[in-house]
């Protein structure tokens, strides 16, 4: 093994095995109101970003890409995020309008995964939410070319400056570049952490929107 390693060896399983078992955690029969309840535990012990998940797209030729992003909304219609759509995640969507996310909370040493395609939410959506952010997250909106180059960090300020500006002390109205999506799950897995590495695994499945999920456990 190389002296330079910098990825540590894991746990021995000696080690592992002293772990706390959770006992049972999956308790109730619909995927979103078990993620919504943990959700809300994870709410109560991580330190930052509860609801940071990573987003997984992919473009028109299928080569993958991921990045972390806010859950800002869950109900039985899916999960919702917003982002500037001529980003390349907003480019993704249009040309491949599916993804897959991930939440994976240390504290609770859990973690749920989705799958499903995904649509842009209506505009009046949008607009609701937007108008919750804060006046430099709104200035930030107009200012900032989401993914694209940029010369310098003072290119970026000169815009911000300028769009501050323009506006003043006016209402800053949704961009028409930016809004949110939401991703209608179709399948929903949770993963426990138990001893031994003998973890536990859920999955939720069902073929559209209007059908009811199936479920089946899977070896770790």
């Amino acid at each position: 093994m190389p002296a330079d390693k910098l990825i540590p060896d894991s746990p021995s399983d000696e080690a592992y095995a002293v772990d706390e078992d959770q006992g049972e955690v999956l308790t109730l029969a619909d995927p979103i109101a078990q993620f919504s309840e943990w959700l809300a535990l994870a709410g109560r012990t991580e330190p930052n970003d509860p609801n940071a998940m990573a987003l997984a797209t992919a473009d028109a030729a299928g080569m993958p890409d991921v990045r972390m992003v806010l859950l800002k909304d869950i109900d039985a219609a899916g999960l919702t995020f917003y982002t500037n759509t001529m980003s390349a995640k907003g480019g993704q969507l249009a040309a491949n309008p599916q993804a897959a996310i991930c939440f994976h909370w240390k504290t609770i040493r859990r973690q749920v995964r989705f799958r499903g395609p995904v649509a842009p939410v209506s505009a009046e959506e949008a607009d609701a939410y937007f108008r919750t952010r804060s006046r430099g997250s709104r200035i930030g909106a107009w200012a900032s070319d989401q993914s694209r180059p940029m010369e310098g960090r003072f290119a970026l300020e000169k815009k911000v400056a300028a769009t501050t500006a323009e506006f003043g002390l006016k209402e800053i109205p949704r961009p028409p570049h930016w809004s949110g999506y939401r991703l209608t799950p179709l399948q929903v897995e949770f993963w426990v952490n138990r001893p031994f590495r003998l973890h536990d695994r859920l999955v939720f499945r069902r073929e559209d929107a209007s059908q009811p999920w199936r479920t089946e456990k899977l070896f770790p």
